[in-house]
């Protein structure tokens, strides 16, 4: 079905082909029409299948012309998905006079004010900077006709959750409200209850499934040997681009520093980096200027990476939501990827929690060539129990009896 037949405003269609878009994914499908008919939508979609648009087009659709705002509200966990969906509303919206403005943290409020006494329709925001202006009384959501909540569970682990229910207390009940989760744990079962209207349930896929077109593979390795061997890995793989996910800031900003001596051209992505620094890191990775993306996990969920052929995990995600998440990265709109965890023995729960999460086993190599030091990893595993072999699958690799041998130039 073309998005002509979904019922979109003229405007709407023409901002979906001046972007390129020729077909809805199945979630814009499912959503678009529930949210032109009024209804409340929960709405669940493996990254990459272009949930931003889903509930931008039939929002705008409906809010005409310019009008005192703003109309629609949009919460986000972080600055970076803030900003990428405040541009997602000006580029649907750009055959409209509806005007759009996003208010985050780590700025100053000066410009954020005046955007918003000049008036907006779309107003995009995180909860904490967001609450900011309300007390501060810059402006109020009195209009708000339309209430987004994105990455929900997202923002239960970041601890918004009592921030958010704070913001939706100050919009008007008689609202249309979505609400976007990877996951639905009690605490967003609450705020589903509380804050929505017999809303429709919309999942696109399995949540807990990554995508199947990702090769997942787990590099077994002593801890005083993860760098060394992340080092050999960037050195013989074929890739295009690749993020590092690390569990902490510290370590994020010192596998990057590494990784630079190695000759590799590497940006950092956590929440300690200048707003600046942050938009530097993500604008460069997009555009080629960095191969190397070394971030926590502010990267992990919703950003819009295109074309990462692989994920590295320097570090066993703790929980098996942030495996898929991370994985997500890469294998979007169904391009293949491959997914990589350097694993040391400490992480072993981590690993079969993550496992019994997706529902497979996630097989377990050794790089050819490189001098591992012993780790019980290696001994012979129980019954059941996955065991590392030497033979490595990776795409466009040379492999001589199960062993990598010369270097694999990496593409450019």
């Amino acid at each position: 079905m073309p998005f002509t037949k979904l019922g979109l405003s003229e405007a709407m269609v023409h901002g979906v082909k001046a972007m390129g878009y020729v077909e809805p994914t199945p979630i814009q499908l499912r959503v678009i029409p529930s949210i032109l008919a009024g209804q409340d939508v929960i709405g669940s979609a493996q990254t990459g299948t272009g949930k931003t648009a889903a509930f931008a087009l039939p929002i705008l659709s409906q809010l005409g012309s310019h009008a005192p705002g703003p109309r629609v509200l949009v919460l986000e966990p972080t600055r970076e998905l803030a900003a990428q969906v405040e541009t997602a509303f000006r580029d649907l919206a750009r055959f409209t006079d509806l005007r759009v403005a996003v208010v985050y943290g780590g700025v100053g409020y000066g410009v954020q004010t005046s955007a918003m006494r000049s008036g907006v329709d779309v107003l995009v925001a995180t909860p904490g900077r967001l609450l900011d202006h309300l007390q501060r009384g810059t402006f109020k959501l009195d209009a708000v006709q339309f209430l987004v909540l994105d990455e929900a569970d997202r923002m239960l682990d970041m601890g918004f959750l009592p921030d958010v229910r704070r913001i939706v207390e100050r919009c008007p009940r008689q609202r249309h409200t979505s609400l976007f989760s990877a996951t639905i744990p009690p605490e967003i079962d609450s705020l589903v209850k509380w804050a929505m209207k017999s809303p429709q349930t919309v999942e696109i896929g399995m949540r807990r499934r990554p995508a199947e077109t990702v090769k997942h593979v787990i590099y077994p390795v002593a801890d005083d040997q993860k760098a060394d061997l992340l080092r050999d890995l960037l050195e013989r793989v074929n890739y295009d681009s690749v993020i590092v996910f690390c569990r902490t800031k510290h370590r994020a900003d010192r596998i990057g520093m590494m990784l630079r001596k190695n000759n590799h051209a590497v940006a950092v992505l956590h929440s300690n980096r200048t707003q600046r620094e942050r938009e530097d890191a993500l604008r460069g990775f997009r555009d080629g200027r960095f191969e190397v993306l070394v971030a926590t996990d502010i990267a992990a969920r919703g950003l819009d990476i295109a074309n990462v052929s692989h994920v590295i995990n320097f570090d066993v995600p703790q929980h098996p939501e942030d495996y898929v998440h991370r994985i997500g990265r890469t294998g979007r709109a169904e391009a293949s990827g491959d997914a990589f965890t350097l694993m040391v023995a400490e992480d072993e729960s981590h690993v079969r929690a993550i496992e019994r999460f997706i529902g497979q086993q996630v097989e377990r190599v050794k790089l050819g060539d490189f001098t591992y030091r012993y780790t019980r990893l290696f001994e012979q595993p129980k019954a059941g129990e996955a065991t590392a072999t030497t033979v490595q699958k990776v795409r466009g690799a040379r492999i001589r009896g199960g062993y990598f041998y010369g270097p694999v130039r990496r593409r450019r």
